[in-house]
């Protein structure tokens, strides 16, 4: 355990961050699943649902909770999948 005050505030900052973020990437992975089991089962609102999940997963980077080319890689096997369906 710390013993420098500073320290002490460092891990309490890094806690709070730790669990805003995991809160974010949280909704974007059960966002990017139900876009992927709609798109799996073709069903009508698939291409709402998709346009949710690239809404959450644009957020979470420029809040920098993920990496943009992870947001890339994300995004871009939705809309394969969603130009498949369609």
């Amino acid at each position: 355990m710390a013993n420098i005050k500073s320290a002490i505030k460092k891990i309490r900052v890094a806690a709070r961050n730790q669990a805003r973020r995991k809160t974010v990437v949280v909704a974007v992975k059960k966002a990017f699943k139900a876009a992927e089991k709609a798109l799996v089962q073709k069903t009508a609102e698939a291409a709402e649902l998709v346009k949710i999940a690239c809404r959450l997963i644009d957020k979470a980077v420029s809040n920098k909770v993920i990496h943009k080319k992870t947001s890339a890689r994300h995004k871009s096997r939705l809309a394969k999948k969603l130009n498949a369906v369609k």
